[in-house]
């Protein structure tokens, strides 16, 4: 029987959707229009077109956009000056430096200068503190889009078995906690860990997120198990002629989709789901910083 897939560009939409009208209602009832920083070091141009599908995400949803490029030789001390200010602009409720930095640049420090209650990533040492210990937090977006999914096909995580294929700050570590606090008994696996398609295939939740091209096959999959694959590899596709690429993830998509319930494609799942999240966590941070409700659905 077929997985059913989770539709993580519709699933953004529908979120988006969400935020506009959270947007909408802070703005008409309380005068308050959310505002997302973003701010890019260098040309990188895989970063510069995130940067600009996240301003135009942020105007579409009717937030307001402020983008800051600077210079790839920008002094450390310039950068920092500049997330000071975005901390005290009240106008400014979410904060993003866009990942990779150039070498000569600390990116901990960086992170860990910008406010963490404008911490739209989730990066900041607080922030993974207070995820950590259970509390209120703003957390990184691939993580929550994964949670928010899983939400929306399972209902109740509670009880489930879930193993998490990678350890990596932004996504592994995060989501595990997210898991555990939905009542989930979490495993944190790894390329080194022993028996590895032994501790996946008890798991009713598989979360991919190794960076590994289908390092996972679909004969480690539980049956009827959920996989929310978040690995974006690029491989050579020779089929599609000479030089020619495609996108897979960390799963084997074709032979994990024969014994999965469900799971997410890759491209097209998780995907989508970090712009949505960023956001969400943006009207989150307008929200917590004029002491109102937060928007319901939208957050951990």
């Amino acid at each position: 029987m077929a997985a059913t897939v989770i539709d993580g560009k519709a699933f953004a939409a529908k979120v988006r959707g969400q935020v506009a009208e959270h947007v909408a209602r802070l703005k008409e009832e309380h005068g308050i229009t959310p505002g997302l920083a973003v701010v890019l070091v260098g040309e990188d141009p895989a970063s510069q077109v995130y940067v600009r599908s996240k301003g135009k995400s942020t105007v579409e949803v009717g937030m307001n956009s402020f983008e800051h490029k600077l210079d790839a030789e920008t002094p450390e001390a310039d950068l920092l000056a500049l997330i000071d200010q975005l901390n005290n602009d009240a106008s400014v409720h979410g904060i993003l430096v866009q990942l990779p930095l150039p070498k000569h640049l600390d990116e901990d420090l960086v992170i860990n200068s910008i406010a963490p209650e404008k911490d739209v990533d989730g990066f900041h040492i607080s922030n993974v503190g207070l995820l950590g210990t259970g509390q209120k937090s703003m957390v990184p977006c691939t993580p929550l889009g994964c949670l928010m999914m899983l939400r929306e096909h399972h209902g109740s995580l509670s009880g489930l078995d879930a193993v998490v294929i990678g350890r990596s700050n932004i996504v592994g570590k995060p989501m595990a906690q997210l898991l555990l606090g939905d009542s989930c008994t979490v495993t944190i696996a790894h390329s080194r860990t022993k028996d590895l398609p032994d501790v996946v295939r008890r798991a009713d939740i598989v979360v991919a997120a190794v960076g590994r091209p289908e390092m996972v096959p679909g004969d480690w999959i539980k049956e009827g198990a959920t996989v929310i694959d978040v690995g974006i590899n690029r491989i050579d596709a020779p089929e599609k002629g000479e030089g020619k690429t495609r996108l897979v993830g960390d799963v084997d998509y074709a032979s994990a989709a024969e014994r999965a319930g469900a799971i997410t494609p890759v491209p097209g799942g998780v995907g989508p789901m970090t712009i949505a999240c960023l956001l969400a966590n943006t009207v989150t941070a307008a929200c917590r910083a004029s002491n109102l409700a937060e928007p319901e659905g939208l957050t951990a």
